[in-house]
């Protein structure tokens, strides 16, 4: 989510995984890019607000790093969205590969590595 690479339209698009950027989760949405799952698209609604129940209402990618460092509870919150929120994505994504036929799409045989979270919390 923070990098913008990963399973958002826009960016699967730019590599060539999409034939274009939509959001796939929501009707109304005319990019998927990392700034629109994070405050925008309707599907992701409860984990959003759980999220600003924690860091605040202002979700733009500086003020939630910002925010994520300054306290393990909001970093605690913004490990809990991404995870919840992009598992369901490529879940989704795996399955568009399965019955889409894409040709740029290839299926991909592994999961995304995650490291460990806690390694990484701020004091």
């Amino acid at each position: 989510v923070l990098s913008g690479h990963g399973c958002f339209g826009k960016y699967l698009c730019r590599i060539d995984r999409e034939p274009d950027a939509r959001c796939h989760h929501c009707v109304h949405c005319g990019e998927d890019t990392a700034q629109h799952t994070l405050a925008e698209c309707v599907a992701w609604e409860e984990q959003c607000r759980v999220l600003t129940n924690e860091v605040g209402s202002d979700l733009s990618l500086p003020a939630v790093v910002r925010r994520m460092v300054s306290s393990a509870e909001s970093w605690d919150a913004v490990v809990s969205f991404c995870e919840d929120v992009m598992s369901q994505k490529e879940t989704a994504e795996r399955e568009r590969e399965i019955s889409t036929p894409f040709p740029g799409r290839r299926r991909r045989t592994g999961r995304r590595t995650r490291a460990d979270n806690a390694l990484f919390r701020p004091p």
